[in-house]
């Protein structure tokens, strides 16, 4: 038994037409039986958030890397993850990560220059084990899970902040006030963690219910799909002029999908 994942990226047609670079950054990594994934969306007016989406997501994977090589070094993983994290333990682990993600924007900011928020971004984060998960959320986007024993459920209500556009960022000031944790103690087939970019094409936003239509065919595919690092169809399908007729913003997938061999 393991996880099977894929993830793409895509600017927005609004970006291609301005000429600005996609401000999306999703990837993931796997140890033996536990994937981490990460996902950031850097704001529009942020003049550097590629950089600082970039940065964060690889930060957030160094350092599940470095807990995956010395798990003794850290007090919430005692055991690793061969034992499910309390509600606390998650928040205590996402909190310390967070601060090392926000010192390294502000070390990038300092060598560039500018100001921390030219890196502001959005972030989420999920840990995925054969009979658990924990998940954080900073901003929107969004996080959809489904069991063997469940529809498709939408773990965190999107951050979307008092007014149209406004969400809070890893930069904010109110930022660990405002992070969503959650621990699942049951095992998840599938995981798709996203920017903002397709909420309105996944998401049914008059009761934040994902929409199945768009999750089981990304499903099925990677299900069926030999290696799906190596094919196209996540690229053509960010890329379609179907999906671009209904959302002109960066767009970024990450698909999981736990495969019993």
């Amino acid at each position: 038994m393991n996880w099977k994942a894929v993830r793409g990226s895509a600017i927005g047609t609004s970006h291609q037409n301005q000429e600005i670079p996609c401000q999306d950054y999703g990837d993931y990594r796997i140890f033996d039986d536990v994937i981490v994934g990460a996902v950031a969306d850097g704001a529009g007016s942020a003049k550097h958030s590629d950089v600082g989406s970039k940065l964060v997501v690889e930060t957030v994977l160094k350092c599940f890397s470095d807990i995956h090589e010395s798990p003794q070094k850290e007090e919430e993983l005692e055991e690793g993850f061969s034992q499910p994290l309390s509600k606390e333990e998650a928040e205590k682990l996402f909190t310390r990560i967070v601060k090392i993600a926000i010192k390294n924007l502000q070390n990038q900011a300092d060598e560039g220059g500018y100001s921390v928020n030219d890196l502001a971004c959005t972030l989420l984060v999920f840990v995925a084990t054969p009979d658990w998960v924990t998940a954080m959320q900073i901003g929107d986007g969004f996080i959809v899970l489904r069991s063997q024993d469940s529809e498709y459920q939408l773990l965190f209500q999107p951050d979307k902040g008092e007014f149209i556009n406004e969400t809070t960022f890893i930069t904010s000031r109110n930022t660990l006030k405002e992070m969503q944790v959650e621990v699942i103690y049951e095992k998840q087939e599938f995981i798709c963690a996203s920017t903002d970019g397709l909420e309105k094409v996944a998401i049914r936003l008059s009761d934040w219910e994902p929409f199945s239509p768009f999750f089981k065919p990304l499903e099925e595919y990677l299900d069926e799909s030999v290696d799906p690092r190596q094919d196209k169809y996540l690229t053509e399908f960010l890329n379609s002029e179907r999906l671009n007729s209904r959302t002109d913003d960066d767009k970024t997938l990450l698909l999981c999908l736990f495969k019993k061999e």
